[in-house]
């Protein structure tokens, strides 16, 4: 399905008319019509404030075209197994046995490997199968990359406390104050902007994991503020609803 088709769907099954649900994400009643026939999707935000809504991932929204799998273990994810933030939202990052109440449960690859191969051995499938499939994959795992680059939790939250310095020294007017910065898959948030020579670009990979966030612009005028990092570069955007005509605001290398 579609997502235009899951909205229409998941607002149906709640009893809910258009205006209702407009009500409750912070939209109008025609951008819900939109989005219900195919127009439009909705912008970053909204859709997590409809994730939490409907109780579904932001992937299921989307008409599921991500296979998602937990990044810290591997196992595949189905909306009953993913990971939620302290303030009931979806982490479609990972599974809820690899990170519970904002916290993240492993930072010992092999104490995590033992546990999964518990789980995972058979008789079609010995404990030293698994062991060594555990021990191929997890470093291959954004988690893992992040903790053998950064050397484990503690530097990886230095290193997005960092970033939330760096991205407040920008100093963007009418940028709120950053103060904390989630995981976003790339292909929710790679816009694509127009150059002034008129060719249209996107900076992101759909595929990669990014540290961002999304912020209501101060000057109250509907525009949100998108921003994106990762250990090479700040991305700092702006757009009206929905994501519609985004315009970049800063690409500053690190």
């Amino acid at each position: 399905m579609d997502a235009k088709d899951i909205i229409l769907k998941l607002r149906t099954q709640k009893g809910m008319s258009q205006d209702e649900l407009a009500e409750k994400v912070f939209v109008t009643r025609q951008a819900v019509s939109r989005w219900e026939n195919g127009e439009t999707t909705p912008n970053t935000e909204t859709l997590k404030l409809l994730s939490k809504l409907f109780d579904v991932s932001i992937n299921t929204l989307l008409g599921s075209p991500r296979q998602l799998i937990c990044q810290c273990c591997g196992m595949p994810l189905e909306d009953a197994s993913i990971s939620r933030e302290t303030d009931g939202f979806f982490n479609e990052e990972y599974c809820k046995w690899c990170y519970f109440d904002g916290e993240y449960m492993y930072h010992d690859m092999d104490e995590l490997i033992e546990i999964c191969v518990g789980n995972m051995a058979s008789e079609s499938f010995s404990a030293e199968k698994a062991r060594e499939y555990m021990k191929d994959m997890l470093p291959k795992l954004d988690y893992w990359k992040q903790y053998k680059y950064l050397g484990g939790a503690e530097k990886f939250e230095e290193f997005k406390q960092q970033l939330i310095r760096e991205f407040n020294d920008l100093h963007i007017e009418g940028m709120p104050k950053v103060e904390k910065l989630n995981a976003l898959v790339g292909g929710y948030i790679n816009l694509e902007y127009r150059l002034p020579n008129g060719q249209n670009v996107k900076f992101l990979d759909d595929n990669t994991t990014y540290l961002g966030n999304q912020l209501e612009c101060e000057f109250g005028d509907g525009r949100c503020f998108g921003i994106a990092a990762n250990m090479e570069f700040l991305l700092v955007c702006i757009y009206e609803e929905n994501g519609v005509n985004p315009e970049l605001i800063a690409y500053k290398k690190r």
